[in-house]
């Protein structure tokens, strides 16, 4: 009974592929599964993730299924939430893998600390084999590629962060900080845990601590995903009016897009010059690439992370841009909607 009660949280959208597989890793945790109940919040998958689901718990009675008619992520979390009981609230990915002693070591340093919020280390893996894929997944975890963000590139000690994947939480934090907000229909989990930091609160990486994320394995999809984080990165900042809801290295894309609009448009006027900045991405994309081939040991893998160097970056800074240019269109119309009101005269 020196074990309290968690509650595992996995919002999920037509999963079938890996929702299985979450379920048998929470089954197999070293944590008392007694002290577990896992909630799948699905947003109404049309493929056989509830059926999967359903299947599970029948035979595992800690398991639940419950709709999310709402669809959206935060949506689930919430609902997830006010349907727990229990003292920690974990949040865990569909289409990520977890050792056996997850569970059992974040919970041991969130006891160990002060901190509102632990979480691990998120290993960054290729969904298949082929070359594309596997320069996607490295790039997804070099440096160049994410910046900063510790829990991906990694830590060698506790570390407080602004922000950890999933998390593991403490279940009063909700009633202090309130829940995710439902507005962010990407980077409410770090909008959250932005909230927490800013107040003074704790939160942080273990290094011992690990999990893997299975990476988009095209580029399609990979531009498709960050072209929506860099879309709601501009969004989360206009709804929650306050760029402290992130950080710096969200915002670095979109600059970089605007360098290489400004570049195209002085090179139109002889200022060749203005490439020499592009010249240098060029050049350090391909010594990490390169490095990237040596380290998996495939230099059919160096032209793939060259391309997605460029697809991650600039579909995350196109996103943004375009996230601005809807703010500023919506600004723009309603401006005009209010000016036309304020100067047509009544009706006789």
């Amino acid at each position: 009974m020196n074990s309290p009660l968690v509650s595992v949280l996995i919002p999920c959208l037509n999963e079938e592929r890996f929702i299985g597989k979450v379920l048998q890793n929470i089954l197999d945790q070293s944590y008392p599964t007694e002290r577990l109940e896992v909630f799948v919040i699905d947003g109404g998958s049309r493929d056989r993730t509830r059926t999967i689901v359903e299947t599970w718990s029948k035979a595992h009675p800690q398991i639940a299924l419950l709709d999310n008619p709402d669809r959206y992520v935060p949506h689930a979390l919430n609902r997830g939430i006010r349907a727990a009981t229990g003292d920690i609230i974990f949040i865990m990915g569909a289409h990520a893998s977890y050792p056996r002693d997850y569970i059992r070591k974040l919970v041991q340093g969130l006891k160990a600390t002060s901190a509102q919020n632990v979480g691990g280390v998120c290993l960054t893996e290729p969904r298949s084999e082929t070359p594309k894929a596997r320069a996607i997944a490295a790039v997804l975890r070099h440096p160049l590629g994410v910046g900063n963000s510790l829990f991906r590139i990694g830590v060698e000690k506790t570390t407080e962060v602004d922000t950890v994947p999933f998390g593991c939480y403490p279940r009063a934090v909700f009633d202090t900080y309130g829940l995710f907000d439902e507005r962010l229909l990407r980077n409410q989990d770090i909008e959250f845990n932005k909230r927490i930091y800013n107040s003074g609160g704790k939160i942080l990486l273990l290094p011992e601590v690990q999990c893997t994320y299975y990476a988009r394995d095209t580029f399609q999809g990979l531009w498709k995903n960050n072209f929506g984080n860099g879309l709601w990165v501009v969004r989360t900042a206009f709804l929650t009016r306050q760029l402290s809801s992130l950080s710096l290295r969200h915002f670095v894309p979109m600059a970089f897009v605007l360098y290489l609009l400004s570049a195209i448009i002085l090179s139109l006027f002889g200022w060749w010059i203005a490439w020499l900045p592009f010249l240098l991405y060029f050049i350090l994309t391909g010594i990490a690439g390169l490095r990237i081939s040596i380290r998996e040991r495939n230099f059919a893998i160096l032209p793939f992370s060259r391309i997605a160097f460029g697809v991650l970056h600039i579909s995350y800074g196109v996103g943004s841009l375009w996230g601005l240019l809807s703010i500023l269109k919506f600004h723009l119309y309603h401006s005009l909607h209010k000016f036309r009101s304020k100067n047509t005269p009544p009706p006789h």
